[in-house]
């Protein structure tokens, strides 16, 4: 996801290499807190995306199955009535149904990864910002006193790894990439009609259901 792969870099950057470098200190380190701010609003724009498609896929294989359970009640009944061949159309539309919500809700599951790994990214890069925001006068004020004693004529200072600015440094801890986003869009398609046999198994798969389903309805078997 190129939106965290921009999220990674901001939160890696070592401030203090950056502050060093820059003609403008405190014009750097606004700039930062600036971006860090509207990956902020992008990466929480995505995750209200991403909840929503969650919510979605998950209505869709809850309605998918209900249908399907729907279906196979209708089968029943035809059963009880003795009409094999309706009832093999039910069975038909019941196991179409049935594959079509097991499909929609492996995507729910793709999709609650994806939430997960947006939520972590947006609290790691909150705690970023808060601790940018927070230390953010001491850096520029230990930075300028360093300035201050180069230009008097002091010996070249080195920011220790315990100070404050070399704190707000550690913004180098890695939001990783391991988005399983699952994009693919799902396409149901027909029996293929030049396939014979794709039509045999279908048909051998749909005797096999009549008879155990009118072996669970205490019917005798027929050849439909």
């Amino acid at each position: 996801m190129k939106l965290l792969e921009r999220v990674s870099l901001l939160i890696r950057a070592n401030l203090n290499d950056l502050v060093d470098r820059a003609e403008d200190p405190e014009k750097m380190v606004k700039q930062i807190l600036l971006d860090l701010h509207n990956q902020y609003i992008q990466v929480k724009t995505q995750l209200a995306v991403a909840l929503t498609e969650q919510h979605l896929v998950e209505e869709k294989s809850i309605d998918a199955r209900a249908r399907a359970t729907d279906w196979m009640h209708k089968a029943e009944l035809a059963v009880d009535r003795g009409q094999d061949g309706l009832a093999k159309r039910a069975l038909e539309r019941h196991n179409t149904l049935h594959e079509t919500g097991e499909l929609f809700a492996e995507q729910a599951e793709e999709h609650r990864k994806d939430v997960e790994l947006l939520r972590e990214t947006l609290d790691k890069l909150e705690l970023k910002l808060r601790e940018a925001e927070s230390k953010k006068a001491l850096l520029m004020s230990r930075h300028r006193t360093a300035r201050a004693r180069v230009r008097a004529g002091r010996a070249a200072f080195e920011t220790t790894d315990s100070g404050p600015a070399a704190a707000l440094g550690r913004i180098e801890d890695t939001v990783r990439e391991e988005t399983a986003r699952g994009t693919a869009l799902f396409e149901l398609t027909e029996e293929d009609l030049e396939s014979s046999f794709a039509r045999m198994e279908r048909a051998e798969r749909l005797d096999r259901q009549l008879s155990e389903l009118k072996a669970r309805r205490a019917l005798p078997q027929s050849s439909s």
